[in-house]
């Protein structure tokens, strides 16, 4: 199937055979949908945190706060050509739509709105000053939205970018210091690194901290083969191979680079401005204490498994009702050893406490109760591609959503990094049609790093207001109450 040449090429993206023939079978034989069980809702796998523990756990985060090290990781890779979908489709037409409409009737309500006519005039036409949005001018259309102005202040407009940063003073600073890392795409590195480099200054004495930046890409390594619609490799017109990312799952090779004892995951659109992050701080905080709770009790637990001190029973009931794990009956059946080793192989992974919102008709992902192979039911996020369609109706009855919004332990009870990569389940993704060319072609994608990537971590799932929910996934969304 490869040829020699092929070889050097799989080796110099950082892959091996092996990883690509397999990457083949899946086209082949496809991914299997997940076993859903039921949706996830308050009082079944979702809890409901009252003021009164909100506060305690707001407390027991704070008390530990500076003494742990805490990173922000924020995907910000991906492009705003989404955004301005309708905008490019205008200015390509001239055929109005209601986005322009909305964008026209309400031009001065945007944050850019300054800096776009300073590029172009105010008395220039509807389409000249869309074209001026999206292409030569503001460059919207090719820049991520980590660079686009979201809010208006009055020291001037901010990105989604500097919005972080805000927030990372505001719930993950420890010791006076703020560690956020980006994962961005490698051409716009250098417009990331310039941006913090104008702001720095100006942040760090706004919220008397200090700074530590850091920026990964995607790596080549984790990018999946394309191939013809006969699952045989697709070829450029020169012969070689083809590899294309392979969706956000594949950011489970950055997260696994950060050393810290917490990490707060949240996607670089969903910002708020500052006079409206209250609620946003206090649940971050709420996540984390609850983690750092449940954490404290997991390493008591797989330290007595360890020592062989532990009393079996009351760890089954645990890790039934606080961990929401429900057991098969062939595990909880074992007696002895074999009960301690299932019990300290279940407890000694990953942690993670992701927020999720009611449902308001936002697209998204959602908290399900999930069985796996060996017959254990657990919390997972999962997406609509990973759910049967003979199930598509769960997705539509689920009360919640995920808004991406999680806390994230990666130390076991040693102080000792885990491998996230062990803790992923290979046999998900999902299979789509693209085009190259003019060719058409299959491509190969992983489900997103809060889906198949952390498939076999420990999962708590909180209800958090929408209130901590304001995405921007078109450019009129920026009108929204939460934005203005």
């Amino acid at each position: 199937m490869f040829t020699p040449e092929d070889l050097l090429q799989i080796e110099q993206h950082g892959l091996s055979k092996e990883a690509v023939e397999r990457q083949i079978e899946n086209f082949r034989n496809g991914f299997p949908f997940l076993r859903i069980v039921r949706s996830a809702r308050v009082g079944d796998g979702i809890l409901a945190i009252g003021e009164e523990q909100a506060a305690q756990y707001r407390a027991e985060y704070r008390a530990v706060q500076d003494e742990k090290k805490i990173e922000k990781f924020v995907p910000a890779s991906g492009a705003a050509t989404r955004m301005f979908k309708d905008l490019f489709a205008y200015v390509e037409s001239g055929v109005m739509n209601p986005t322009v409409e909305k964008l026209a009737s309400n031009m001065d309500k945007f944050p850019f709105v300054e800096e776009l006519f300073s590029k172009v005039s105010r008395e220039a036409g509807l389409r000249e000053i869309v074209k001026a949005i999206v292409g030569e001018g503001l460059e919207y259309g090719s820049k991520p939205k980590g660079l686009l102005l979201f809010h208006k202040y009055t020291t001037g407009a901010r990105t989604p970018f500097e919005e972080h940063l805000a927030e990372g003073a505001m719930y993950a600073a420890s010791q006076g210091k703020v560690n956020i890392h980006f994962t961005v795409s490698p051409e716009h590195v250098e417009g990331f690194s310039e941006l913090f480099a104008s702001v720095r200054e100006r942040y760090e004495r706004r919220y008397e901290v200090k700074y530590d930046i850091s920026m990964s890409v995607q790596k080549s390594s984790t990018d999946t083969i394309a191939v013809n619609e006969d699952c045989t490799p697709f070829r450029e017109s020169d012969g070689r191979l083809l590899f294309r990312p392979a969706g956000h799952g594949a950011l489970i090779e950055n997260l696994n680079d950060i050393d810290a004892d917490l990490i707060f995951i949240k996607t670089i659109d969903n910002v708020a401005p500052d006079h409206l992050k209250g609620d946003t701080i206090k649940y971050k905080e709420v996540l984390a204490g609850l983690l750092v709770s449940l954490q404290r009790r997991i390493f008591g637990y797989v330290e007595q498994l360890e020592q062989n001190t532990a009393n079996l029973p009351e760890i089954v009931e645990f890790v039934e009702k606080e961990m929401c794990v429900v057991l098969p009956e062939s595990v909880k059946a074992l007696e002895g050893l074999a009960l301690r080793a299932e019990l300290l192989k279940l407890l000694d992974r990953p942690l993670r406490v992701c927020g999720m919102v009611r449902n308001e008709g936002e697209p998204g992902g959602g908290p399900f109760w999930a069985e796996s192979a060996d017959g254990t039911v657990a919390l997972q996020i999962a997406e609509s591609s990973q759910i049967a369609p003979e199930q598509k109706s769960l997705m539509a009855e689920a009360t919640h959503f995920n808004p991406v919004d999680l806390v994230c332990a990666t130390r076991n009870w040693r102080g000792e990094k885990f491998d996230l990569r062990n803790y992923t389940d290979p046999a998900t993704g999902f299979i789509s049609s693209k085009s190259k060319s003019g060719r058409t072609l299959l491509a190969q994608e992983l489900p997103g790093l809060w889906n198949g990537a952390m498939s076999n971590w420990n999962t708590l799932f909180v209800e958090v207001p929408i209130s901590t929910f304001s995405p921007v996934k078109v450019v009129t969304d920026l009108l929204r109450r939460e934005h203005q």
